[in-house]
């Protein structure tokens, strides 16, 4: 049964006249790249799928109800975003901001209990940020405050996450560890729908992927069939080269496509 679904649904993206209409059902386990070039609307998607923005037209549905009918703070305790970009609204300690995600679950006038505590603290230490627990956020750099960001929804205990380019800004060591968190979370029954850059992150830890088109095609399956070469360098414009390591492909741009490469139509629509 899915957790998550849109009908019938094309995103508002800004310029664009059209786009194919988007027909998804994300279900607990499952764990979604959604990938393509600058500006084809992963953002937006993520949006719209969170409900804090209108589609153009189609519908979103969160466990069986139509995402405008859920109260917020309702929402709130299932769903969570990261989002890529992020403000200070106002001086916060690294634990102080973990602890917002415990906000939804408590009711008005409530401080927060020593069980919430808890939670931030194991949050922060899964990011390997409880020796910075009493900083605050403003001094830290933006590897560090994606992870705080990470560590805020972990907080949350989501039973979906959406995760607009989780691992912008971290070192290698942290890109592992974030992937490996998500994974884990998806292990437990959780659902992970991440916008990707990065095919080769892509390929190692999702199994569904959801291609978008500056035009607004879009199409999507299990990541063995969508992770192929012929789909992805008419994705990006950008010859591939692909080999196999540790039982997953790596992609690696390269200067020309290489000989014998087909430049086949893969997405003609949602497939």
């Amino acid at each position: 049964m899915s957790v998550l679904e849109a009908r019938d649904l094309i995103i508002d993206v800004p310029g664009r006249a059209s786009g194919a209409a988007l027909n998804l059902s994300i279900e607990p386990g499952q764990r979604w790249a959604v990938l393509g070039p600058n500006g084809a609307g992963k953002t937006t998607l993520l949006h719209t799928l969170a409900g804090l923005r209108a589609p153009r037209a189609g519908q979103v549905l969160f466990e069986g109800r139509r995402v405008d009918d859920w109260r917020r703070r309702a929402l709130a305790q299932r769903l969570a975003v990261v989002f890529q970009e992020r403000q200070d609204g106002f001086p916060a300690t690294v634990l102080e901001t973990a602890l917002i995600g415990r906000h939804p679950w408590l009711a008005p006038w409530r401080t927060e209990s020593a069980e919430d505590l808890a939670l931030a603290r194991d949050a922060l230490a899964r990011l390997d940020l409880s020796a910075l627990s009493a900083r605050l956020v403003s001094t830290l750099s933006g590897g560090e405050r994606q992870r705080v960001a990470i560590a805020t929804a972990l907080t949350q205990t989501p039973s979906v996450w959406l995760a607009d380019e989780p691992t912008n800004h971290l070192d290698l060591h942290h890109q592992v560890a974030v992937m490996r968190l998500l994974a884990e979370q998806a292990g437990q029954g959780r659902s992970v729908l991440m916008c990707l850059h990065d095919l080769n992150l892509a390929a190692r830890w999702c199994d569904q992927v959801l291609l978008l088109y500056p035009d607004g095609r879009l199409c999507h399956g299990p990541a063995a069939t969508m992770l192929v070469p012929e789909a992805l360098e008419r994705l990006y414009g950008q010859p591939l080269a692909v080999a196999e390591v540790d039982g997953a492909p790596v992609f690696v741009p390269v200067r020309t496509k290489p000989a014998g490469a087909g430049s086949t139509d893969f997405c003609k629509g949602d497939d």
